[in-house]
């Protein structure tokens, strides 16, 4: 016997219930996904990156939003990054203000369960708004960071950095991320 499909939500739906809901998800192509607790290493990481670039942003043109900011990168996509920059003024899709239109860089620490969706799915999704011009993606297990950057023609270009004394360049929001301060305070598999 198989399964009966699982009926369609508009994004609309989908935010109503979002609204209303006790726990955060995510939308895809006429789905909703709960979205999962985060470990220890996976919040101290994300509140590191959130801190260090609000110190870096505070006085500029650009706003830092952390985990609780939803993303709609197309009309079937809407997600939760770990951390946004939006620099200039924000764009937000209804009177709600709740669903943010125009993110110039994304962060989203790895998780084992949700990596290859981070790397595949969603990037694919995310490198489909326009104003996004760099997607950082953060180990948990070890310093390592991926950068990928817009280019002129439309390609994504990575840059990859190792270790804690490694620093990551940022342009698209004039700032760098120095990995000993990305993993400040974090447990790190054999480092205990």
């Amino acid at each position: 016997m198989s399964a009966a499909p699982k009926p369609y939500i508009t994004p609309e739906q989908y935010l109503a219930l979002e609204r209303q809901a006790k726990t955060k998800s995510e939308y895809f192509a006429g789905e909703i996904f709960a979205m999962a607790g985060a470990s220890p290493e996976h919040s101290l990481i994300s509140s590191n990156v959130l801190g260090d670039l609000w110190s870096q942003l505070r006085e500029g043109p650009c706003t830092v939003y952390n985990s609780d900011m939803k993303v709609r990168s197309t009309q079937e996509h809407y997600a939760y990054p770990d951390v946004t920059v939006v620099c200039g003024e924000a764009q937000f899709a209804g009177e709600e203000r709740e669903v943010l239109l125009n993110p110039t860089l994304i962060v989203e620490v790895l998780s084992p369960s949700t990596e290859a969706w981070d790397r595949g799915g969603k990037f694919e999704q995310y490198r489909q708004r326009e104003s996004l011009q760099e997607d950082v993606l953060v180990a948990q297990d070890r310093p390592h960071v991926e950068r990928f950057a817009r280019q002129a023609d439309g390609q994504w270009l990575l840059t990859e950095v190792n270790g804690s004394a490694a620093i990551l360049a940022l342009p698209s929001i004039g700032c760098e991320l120095a990995l000993s301060e990305v993993y400040r305070k974090v447990t790190l598999p054999g480092k205990q």
